[in-house]
């Protein structure tokens, strides 16, 4: 019995945590409002996060192997609920993404630990019905999160969305405490303090770099980070190799299905869930809806994603994870197409049909990643292997919405500049516009809406071709001789080859 409640203490933490992401796409136009932040605060509201969540993840890992998952995730736990309620006091956007940050290390300690407790806790066919009500659980989560960050948000303000963590927080530290069972890798080494460091300054500049390089004309400097980037990178690759207990196992890159699986991950979260910042502000700045309307229109996406996460977490060990993973992946890339046909003048209908089927594609690869994180891997090693893979989601995003920025503001710039120079602009044209400041000014409106839906348009087609290319990537890679679950005692078949 004791391993149904670590399901149930893993489950209630995840939905937490995805609450959190989802219920923060509505309301960031509020916090931008109430503290007066710029288009790259709002960048950083998402990016402070889930930087801090990945650099933390591979640490946050190799910690629980060694110390034990249940008091990383505990640990883990109660730093998200202080966090959020850091966020919900704070009072100007500095102190907002500080929060944001410490939650990201929270969040991390959370990641690099739920999946990896329920490989020790599950075997066999067992395993895959924890995975697929793991992925349901993720798939309720998303779907309510745009509703109930609405109505959080037109109720009690934007501070709501994280002051609605600390009970769940609460809740949930106490059924792990009681209720689930410690598990711990044996044969654990030290912390990989280099290559965390070095990993973590290189994914800071990349990001930094990104978000700032339109604002600085990508001057000198700005070249500097991203250069920085790259050497800090071949650092951490070149520290990994030598160290005797890396964070970043880079003999698990020798199977293929594991590289496929974290070409997914990341591929998955820059191309769809980055997104989501640049259609909230359009759905809610350009075309008007309040949080409350905004979280309604975007739940089609949320609830076939709940629909279809469950059915596919089950049949992807029988008919091959390798299929999910494309499949899901192309769908992702056929609905952002859909989106990109978004003209001037159009209401928020025009991306119904691709928010059906990106959700589809979301519902497909989700449980399929899941899978083959912890699939290819010993469970001794499911802690390093979960923690990869969610830092591969979470370098994603933070890329993700960093790139795409960069792209959207040069595009919607030049475009707005192109029809109408700088007449009635005060400031950035970029936050002028995605704010609804030209929305205010008649003679602008128009034209500020042809722009910013030119910008849109570019990055949703960029985000296409990602997606398709991750497709063709996982189908290659991800191969079921690399799954170890036939040789487990008392597992089921290896995943099928269809």
């Amino acid at each position: 019995m004791a391993k149904w409640w670590t399901l149930v203490a893993v489950c209630v933490a995840t939905f937490m945590l995805l609450l959190d992401i989802t219920v923060v796409n509505v309301a960031l136009p509020y916090i931008e409002r109430d503290l007066r932040a710029s288009f790259e605060d709002l960048q950083w509201v998402i990016d402070a996060y889930a930087l801090t969540l990945a650099a933390f993840l591979l640490t946050a890992g190799s910690i629980a192997d060694d110390l034990g998952r249940r008091r990383v995730f505990v640990a883990g736990l109660a730093a998200f609920t202080v966090a959020s309620a850091l966020c919900g006091l704070a009072g100007s956007p500095l102190m907002l993404n500080l929060a944001r940050a410490l939650q990201g290390v929270g969040g991390g300690m959370m990641f690099a630990t739920a999946l990896a407790l329920l490989a020790s806790a599950y075997h066999g066919r067992d395993r895959g019905t924890a995975i697929g009500l793991w992925g349901a659980t993720t798939g309720a989560a998303v779907a309510v999160g745009p509703l109930v960050g609405g109505v959080l948000v037109e109720a009690s303000g934007w501070e709501a969305i994280f002051f609605v963590n600390l009970p769940i927080g609460v809740a949930a530290i106490a059924l792990t405490l009681t209720r689930v069972e410690e598990s711990r890798d044996p044969h654990g080494g030290g912390i990989d303090w280099a290559g965390t460091l070095t990993f973590s300054a290189a994914l800071f500049l990349a990001v930094f770099g990104l978000i700032r390089g339109n604002a600085e004309d990508w001057s000198a400097p700005i070249l500097a980070c991203l250069a920085g980037a790259v050497v800090l990178l071949v650092a951490f690759v070149l520290v990994e190799r030598r160290i005797q207990y890396p964070i970043l196992d880079l003999s698990l890159f020798r199977k293929p299905a594991f590289c496929g699986a974290s070409v997914a991950a990341f591929v998955l979260s820059a191309a769809m869930f980055a997104m989501f910042l640049y259609l909230t502000l359009y759905v809610q700045n350009i075309l008007g809806y309040s949080a409350l309307e905004a979280g309604l229109r975007f739940m089609p996406i949320t609830l076939v994603s709940f629909a279809v996460a469950p059915v596919s977490g089950k049949l992807a060990e029988r008919l091959g994870v390798r299929w999910f993973l494309a499949g899901g992946l192309t769908l992702v890339g056929l609905g952002l197409l859909l989106m990109s046909g978004v003209d001037p003048g159009d209401d928020w209908t025009a991306l119904l049909a691709g928010f059906l089927v990106a959700g589809g594609g979301i519902g497909m690869t989700n449980p399929a990643l899941a899978t083959a994180a912890i699939g290819v891997v010993e469970p001794r090693r499911s802690g390093m292997a979960s923690g990869i893979n969610s830092t591969f989601r979470q370098v994603g995003i933070a890329t993700g919405i960093a790139a795409w920025g960069a792209i959207f503001q040069h595009a919607l710039t030049a475009r707005f500049t192109e029809l109408a120079g700088s007449r009635g602009v005060r400031g950035d044209v970029a936050d002028f516009i995605a704010f609804g400041g030209a929305q205010r000014v008649p003679e602008l409106r128009r034209i500020a809406e042809d722009a910013f839906v030119h910008g849109l348009d570019r990055i949703l087609l960029l985000g296409a071709i990602v997606a398709f290319a991750g497709a063709a990537i996982s189908a290659v890679l991800v191969r079921p001789a690399d799954f170890v679950a036939a040789r487990e005692p008392g597992a089921g078949p290896a995943p099928a080859e269809a």
